[in-house]
C-alpha cells in the first residue's frame, strides 16, 4: 500500500493542507507543535474513524481535533494497494461513516460492511488490518519511545510479549495469572471457601431443605383451591338461578301490572254494568210510571162515568121537575101563579148545581188529561235519555270488554314469549329441569330469599376457605421466594460455570496459541531479530533468544548470554522498532506504509545513520513516512546519496 496524497480541509489546527508523498522514503519536517502528530492522527482517523470516547484520556480525539473556528471538520486520503487499485477516502468527522470512491470517482461505500460500533470496515476488508494491529506495527509514535526511556524494563517486556504472544501489551504469564485470579475471585473452585460458586452451592442446599418442608403446604393449597373453585361454581350457579328468578319476577310483575290495568277496566265495566242495571231499573220505573199514568185514565173514565151519572141523574130530576112545572102550569090556578115560580125555582137550582158539577168534572177531566199527557211525555223523554245513556254505556262496556280480551291475549302471548326467551337464554347455563323448576315456582319471592340465603352461606364458606388459603399463601410466599431464589441461584451457578468454562477455554486457547507462537512464530522472529540486531549494532550482538524462564536474552561476542534489559536504551528501542516492522510481513500480504513519528528523537547520530540505512536497504519496497523536528535525517540521507522526498510544514 502507498499513500499518494493527504488532503486536510480542517482538522485540529491544520487547515487547507495538501501533502503528496513518494513511494519510498518521505521526510516530513516541522518544528515542535507544527502539527506532525496531528497529521499522523489524521491518517489514523481517516482510515479507522475518530472516537468520541475518552478511553482513559483527558479528552476524546473527536473533541481534541475539532476545529475551533470552523464548521468544516473533514479531509481526504488517496492510496494505492498492491493490486494497483486506487481509493479515495473522504470523511466528515461529524459523521460516523466515510465516503469511499474508486479511481474513476464512483462511490463504492455500500460495498463494505458497516459495524454498529466502529462504522465502515473498508480498511480491514482491504488489508486485514484493524486499528490495534495497525498501531502496534505500522505506526510508531514518540510516546512509545518515551515510555522505553522512562522504564527500560517495560520496553523489554513489550518485546518479550511480542515474541511470546504476538501482542506487545499481552504477557502470557501475566494473562494466565490474571485469568487464574479472576477464576478464583469471581468463581471459585471445589476446594475454595466463601467464593461465589461455594456460596451459591451452599445456599442451594439450604434452600432445597426448606422447599421440601414447604411443599406439603402447597398440596393443601391445591385442595383448598379446588374447594374454592367448587364453591365459586356453586355461587355462580345460584347467582344464575337468582337472576333467572328476578327476570321471571319481572315478567310476572309486568303481567300483574297489565292485569291491574285490566282490573281497572273490568272495574270500569263493572261500574258500567251497575249503571246499565240502574238505567234498566229507571227505565222500568219510568215504564211503570207510564203504566201508573195510564192507570189515571180509569180515573178519567170514572169521572166521565160520574159525569154521565150526573147527566142521567140530573136529566131525570130535570125531567121530573119539568114535568111537574108543566103540570103546575097546567093545573095551578093563576091566582097562585107564584107557585109556578116556586116550582120553577128548583129547576133553576138543579140546573145551577148541574152546571156547577158538570163544569167541575170537565175541569177535573181536562186536568187529568193534561197531567196524563204531560207525565207521559216527560216520562218518555226521560226514558229516551235513559235509553241513550244505556246505549252509550253499553257500547263503552262492549269496547272495554273487547280491550280486556285483547289485553288478556296479548299478555298471554308476551308472557309465553318472554318465558320462552328466558328458557332459551338460560338453557346454556342451566339444564332444562332446573329452568322449568324455577319458572314454575309458586312463590318467587320466597324462593328468591332461599337462593340468596344459600348464596350468603356459600360466600361465608368461601370467605373461610380464602382466609385459610391466604394464611397458607403467606407461608408459601416464602416457598415462591425460595423457588425464585433457587432459579436465580441456578442461573448464577450456570453463568459461573459458563464463565468458568469460558476462562478454561480462554486459558486453553491462549496456551495453545502461546505454544504455537513459541514453537512456530517466535523462532522465526528471534532469527529475524538476531539478523536485525547484528546489522544495526555492527555485529556487536549476533543472537537473540526468548524463553519462558529468562525471557529475552542476548548472546555476547564471547558466547555469554545476558538479559536484554542490560542493553542500552537506544539498542532496545531499535529492537522494539525492528520487531514491530518484522511483524508486518507476518500479519498481512499488503506492504503497509511505515509511519514513524519522532521515533528517532533519542537516537544518537551513529545509531540514526544505522537505522536509516537499514530501513532503506531492508524495506526498499515499502513506503516510509518519517515525521521529525530535526534535519538530521535529511542530512544523513543526502550524505549517503539516498533518494527521498522532503516536505516542510
Amino acid at each position: 500500500m502507498k499513500i499518494n496524497k493527504i488532503k486536510i480541509n480542517s482538522y485540529g489546527k491544520i487547515k487547507n493542507k495538501e501533502i503528496n508523498l513518494e513511494n519510498h522514503l518521505n521526510i516530513i519536517y516541522g518544528k515542535n507543535e507544527s502539527g506532525k502528530s496531528t497529521i499522523v492522527n489524521f491518517i489514523n482517523n481517516i482510515l479507522f474513524g475518530i472516537s468520541k470516547n475518552k478511553n482513559g484520556k483527558e479528552i476524546s480525539d473527536f473533541d481534541k481535533y475539532a476545529p475551533w473556528d470552523s464548521t468544516e471538520y473533514s479531509g481526504k486520503i488517496i492510496y494505492e494497494l498492491e493490486n494497483k487499485n486506487k481509493y479515495e477516502i473522504f470523511r466528515e468527522f461529524n459523521k460516523k461513516n466515510p465516503k469511499i470512491f474508486d479511481e474513476k470517482g464512483n462511490e463504492i461505500s455500500d460495498e463494505y460492511n458497516i459495524n454498529k460500533k466502529n462504522g465502515s470496515e473498508f480498511f480491514y476488508e482491504q488489508t486485514n488490518f484493524n486499528l490495534n494491529m495497525y498501531l502496534s506495527t505500522a505506526v510508531s509514535q514518540q510516546q512509545e519511545v518515551k515510555i522505553g526511556r522512562e522504564n527500560q524494563y517495560m520496553m523489554i517486556q513489550k518485546i518479550s510479549n511480542l515474541l511470546g504472544t504476538g501482542e506487545d501489551n499481552v504477557s502470557y504469564q501475566k494473562t494466565i495469572d490474571k485469568l487464574n485470579k479472576i477464576q478464583l475471585e469471581k468463581i471459585g473452585t471445589g476446594r475454595s471457601r466463601e467464593k461465589p460458586i461455594n456460596i451459591i452451592q451452599k445456599k442451594l442446599e439450604e434452600n432445597n431443605k426448606k422447599i421440601e418442608e414447604l411443599k406439603n403446604n402447597k398440596n393443601i393449597q391445591f385442595e383448598i383451591q379446588e374447594k374454592i373453585n367448587e364453591i365459586e361454581n356453586k355461587i355462580n350457579k345460584e347467582n344464575i338461578k337468582n337472576n333467572l328468578l328476578k327476570e321471571i319476577k319481572n315478567i310476572y310483575d309486568k303481567t300483574e301490572i297489565n292485569e291491574e290495568k285490566m282490573k281497572i277496566k273490568e272495574k270500569i265495566n263493572e261500574e258500567n254494568n251497575y249503571k246499565k242495571i240502574d238505567l234498566n231499573k229507571k227505565i222500568n220505573n219510568k215504564n211503570l210510571e207510564n203504566n201508573d199514568i195510564k192507570n189515571n185514565n180509569d180515573l178519567l173514565e170514572k169521572n166521565k162515568k160520574i159525569k154521565n151519572k150526573i147527566y142521567k141523574k140530573y136529566n131525570l130530576i130535570l125531567f121530573i121537575l119539568i114535568i111537574l112545572n108543566i103540570i103546575g102550569f097546567i093545573f095551578i090556578p093563576e091566582k097562585i101563579n107564584y107557585l109556578k115560580y116556586i116550582l120553577f125555582l128548583p129547576i133553576l137550582i138543579i140546573i145551577f148545581i148541574y152546571l156547577f158539577k158538570i163544569i167541575n168534572i170537565n175541569k177535573k177531566i181536562k186536568k187529568i188529561k193534561n197531567n196524563i199527557n204531560n207525565n207521559l211525555e216527560n216520562n218518555q223523554k226521560e226514558i229516551n235519555e235513559l235509553n241513550n245513556q244505556y246505549k252509550l254505556i253499553n257500547e263503552n262496556f262492549e269496547k272495554i270488554n273487547n280491550e280486556i280480551e285483547k289485553e288478556k291475549n296479548k299478555n298471554i302471548f308476551l308472557f309465553n314469549s318472554e318465558k320462552n326467551n328466558l328458557i332459551k337464554k338460560y338453557s346454556i347455563k342451566l339444564n332444562k329441569e332446573e329452568i322449568n323448576e324455577i319458572i314454575n315456582y309458586n312463590n318467587i319471592e320466597k324462593n328468591t330469599i332461599l337462593i340468596e340465603n344459600e348464596i350468603d352461606n356459600l360466600k361465608y364458606e368461601l370467605n373461610k376457605l380464602e382466609f385459610k388459603k391466604d394464611n397458607i399463601e403467606k407461608e408459601l410466599e416464602n416457598l415462591s421466594n425460595l423457588e425464585e431464589e433457587q432459579e436465580i441461584l441456578l442461573q448464577q451457578l450456570s453463568e459461573l460455570n459458563e464463565e468458568n468454562e469460558s476462562i478454561e477455554l480462554a486459558k486453553n486457547l491462549f496456551e495453545k496459541a502461546y505454544e504455537k507462537m513459541k514453537n512456530d512464530i517466535s523462532p522465526e522472529f528471534t532469527n529475524k531479530l538476531s539478523t536485525i540486531i547484528s546489522k544495526i549494532t555492527n555485529n556487536k550482538y549476533n543472537r537473540l533468544i526468548f524463553n519462558d524462564e529468562q525471557g529475552l536474552i542476548v548472546e555476547l561476542d564471547n558466547g555469554n548470554y545476558i538479559p536484554a534489559e542490560r542493553l542500552s536504551i537506544g539498542t532496545i528501542d531499535q529492537l522494539y522498532l525492528s520487531l514491530r516492522l518484522a511483524m508486518l510481513d507476518e500479519i498481512t500480504k499488503e506492504n503497509m506504509p511505515i509511519i514513524l513519528d519522532e521515533t528517532f528523537a533519542y537516537f544518537d547520530d551513529e545509531r540514526l545513520k544505522n537505522i536509516l540505512l537499514f530501513l532503506d536497504k531492508e524495506y526498499y519496497n515499502k513506503q516510509i513516512i518519517i515525521f521529525t523536528c530535526t534535519k538530521r535525517e535529511k542530512l544523513i540521507l543526502e550524505q549517503n546519496l539516498i533518494n527521498f522526498k522532503f516536505i516542510e510544514l
